[in-house]
């Protein structure tokens, strides 16, 4: 599937720079005998990490197990955490200007900007402790409840990460509740349209009315 991005209103209505990244990931998918199953266009900022349409495709690459094509890495963002997030959620993605780049690549790129951020970090310690040499008052009144609440999305965090089932089956409740509203219900026909969907296991298979049966229980549950 593919994914294009423009950064303003204006570019999204007059078409510019969409048809270029358009035929950029047709070419590469013509080149390798891809299919491009769908197509996502979005009209933000690269700076911005919040994005409906591309979470949308990553989402579908995520269940479905398909590639997300863009036309150039900065297309996804220009920030490198945010690209080794978006290789840590198990979603697929490649570039058309950089079909070569795989997880390595981006490795070495999000290493680069860790140091660059610890770097950071040691400047702005440095500068703090400046400050408070020349008698300024730092923190606020409020710094306590800033760090029990801080402390507290810690530790959702971690507890999210460790719950990976969980997660997927969260991931695919709503094609779920789809499928049950079109009147299939039993653990075969579940796992039949799961199929159809080309949507696969947490490990990569095919369902079964066993592997229905445990997803159902997770969902069911919450």
């Amino acid at each position: 599937m593919a994914y294009y991005r423009v950064s303003t209103a204006e570019q999204g209505r007059s078409g510019l720079g969409l048809e270029a990244q358009r035929q950029a990931v047709l070419s590469l998918c013509q080149g390798r005998g891809w299919d491009v199953v769908a197509e996502y266009t979005e009209i933000e900022s690269g700076k911005i990490a919040e994005r409906p349409e591309l979470a949308a495709a990553m989402h579908r690459a995520k269940v479905t197990g398909a590639t997300l094509i863009v036309a150039k890495l900065d297309r996804l963002s220009r920030s490198i955490a945010f690209l080794s997030a978006l290789q840590d959620s198990g979603a697929k993605f490649l570039a058309a200007d950089m079909p070569e780049a795989n997880e390595l690549t981006v490795h070495l790129m999000a290493a680069v900007a860790q140091a660059e951020r610890k770097a950071i970090s040691t400047r702005t310690r440095e500068a703090l402790a400046a400050a408070k040499a020349r008698g300024v008052t730092l923190g606020n009144p409020n710094g306590a409840a800033a760090l029990r609440r801080a402390a507290k999305g810690n530790r959702a965090a971690v507890a999210e990460i460790r719950a990976g089932a969980d997660t997927f089956a969260a991931d695919l409740a709503p094609i779920i509740a789809d499928i049950r509203a079109a009147g299939v219900s039993s653990l075969p026909g579940i796992a039949g349209e799961l199929n159809a969907r080309l949507i696969q296991t947490r490990r990569g298979g095919r369902w079964h009315p066993a592997t229905v049966s445990n997803l159902l229980a997770r969902i069911d549950r919450d």
